[in-house]
């Protein structure tokens, strides 16, 4: 597309140079043909340089292009782009899922985050949040704490948020009482490293002081 966008934008000087027609005549089909013709090959550019962006730090740890179709188990820990045809199962403990327009998944979902703008045949479940763009369609039942969906979107299915938003206070729960756990038998090895110390010190004084004597 990139190829085809500069070639489109050679044409119009070409054939200017050869007709040799009068310039107020030529400039507003000139004008409106090469900005029509930019636009796809610059928006081809930007969505390129944003993907290699995303590889190269990371973000985004796997992509399904278009035409290609990919079939099994499929997990994955950063972000997963699909614009072609993925046929499975979709799992990630803390990934993100993005699915482009031409995207169609005909898989069961299990995700932190769910970015929909194509077509997904099954269920999808996310916990922290769901996304469905306008031109989404989904064929199954959803469950996340937080959804929100675009203007032209399609839902054909259930959608369960209260019992995934208590599965996700209960994780949060259980992830702060854990974390205070640990802070609490650090703060208490720490503890008993210092009374240790104080100890070999204290003993030591008193081994310097009876030599002295």
């Amino acid at each position: 597309m990139i190829r085809m966008g500069r070639s489109s934008r050679t044409e119009p000087s070409n054939e200017t140079n050869y007709q040799g027609q009068p310039q107020q005549q030529e400039t507003a089909p000139v004008y409106q043909y090469s900005s029509e013709s930019a636009s796809p090959s610059s928006r081809a550019v930007t969505d390129s340089e944003s993907m290699a962006r995303d590889i190269k730090e990371g973000r985004l740890s796997g992509f399904v292009g278009h035409g290609t179709t990919l079939t099994g188990e499929t997990e994955f820990q950063a972000m997963l782009r699909v614009d072609g045809h993925l046929v499975g199962t979709v799992t990630s403990d803390s990934g993100t899922l993005l699915v482009g327009t031409n995207g169609q998944v005909d898989a069961n979902v299990a995700v932190s985050s769910a970015m929909i703008n194509g077509t997904v045949n099954g269920d999808i479940i996310a916990t922290e949040k769901i996304q469905l763009g306008r031109t989404s369609r989904v064929i199954g039942n959803v469950q996340t704490p937080r959804l929100l969906i675009e203007d032209g979107a399609v839902l054909e299915g259930s959608c369960n948020m209260l019992k995934a938003r208590e599965a996700s206070e209960k994780q949060e729960t259980v992830a702060e009482a854990q974390y205070k756990a640990a802070e609490l038998a650090r703060y208490e090895e720490e503890s008993m490293k210092n009374v240790e110390t104080d100890e070999y010190l204290g003993t030591t004084d008193d081994d310097e002081n009876e030599e002295d004597d």
